[in-house]
């Protein structure tokens, strides 16, 4: 099955074709705010290259989440619209899980930096291909640490990690180097042929997982909170 894979949770995305297991091309492209229609460029460069029709493409694979609120939201934007012109199945994975694919150990805490001191979170086993066994939450680092039975067994990936370097190391983790922890599409292509439940049954009703609400609503929210203490103390 012919299929393009889109990842663009960070600030360093990904678009990928592959079929089956072969991976026919991939390309990095830097995400940034508003930029949807980059991304669209790109797509359609990289099938000029592989010599592909946008019609022949049958399945859409995306990183879903969490991350970077605009950048998980481009992907999906342009999936749901691409699958309900086109008529194709959509799939959906971790970004935190493509990391794990791609990292190649048993044992793998993906990391992503969520600003404020936390990081999002997810711990695989078996490069991803189980489901996982902590997350995906978003917490303080030392928080996070505190949830693994045993920091040091794990290997840590992700820009959340490599942040996090001395903390980790301290509980004795181990951080992979910087390379094996960007999410990749290709990492989506390769879940794909693994993990089929993936799937999204409706396109339309279907929402990235962001795991925390954007920063906009939490400060409405707590905007609201302090206004409301405010005329709570004066009855």
């Amino acid at each position: 099955m012919l299929t393009l894979a889109l990842e663009t949770s960070t600030r360093l995305g990904s678009i990928a074709l592959g079929r089956g297991d072969e991976l026919i091309s991939e390309c990095a492209l830097a995400v940034r705010a508003t930029h949807s229609e980059t991304v669209l460029d790109e797509v359609a460069r990289l099938l000029a290259r592989a010599r592909v029709d946008a019609g022949r493409v049958e399945r859409l694979v995306i990183g879903a989440g969490p991350g970077s609120f605009t950048g998980v939201r481009i992907a999906a934007a342009l999936a749901k619209g691409w699958c309900h012109a086109r008529d194709v199945p959509l799939h959906a994975y971790s970004s935190l899980r493509s990391v794990a694919a791609s990292a190649g150990r048993e044992r793998v805490c993906a990391l992503f930096d969520a600003r404020r001191g936390e990081v999002y979170g997810a711990a695989y086993r078996s490069g991803g291909l189980e489901g996982p066994v902590l997350g995906p939450a978003a917490c303080a680092i030392e928080a996070w640490l505190d949830r693994l039975d045993d920091p040091a067994a794990w290997s840590f990936a992700g820009e959340g990690a490599i942040r996090q370097r001395a903390r980790i190391e301290a509980r004795g983790g181990s951080v992979l180097p910087a390379f094996l922890g960007v999410p990749r599409a290709a990492a989506l292509l390769w879940l794909a042929e693994r993990i089929p439940r993936g799937r999204v049954d409706d396109i339309e009703l279907w929402e990235p997982r962001y795991v925390r609400s954007p920063g906009a609503e939490r400060q409405a929210r707590r905007q609201a909170e302090r206004e409301g203490g405010r005329h709570g103390g004066r009855r």
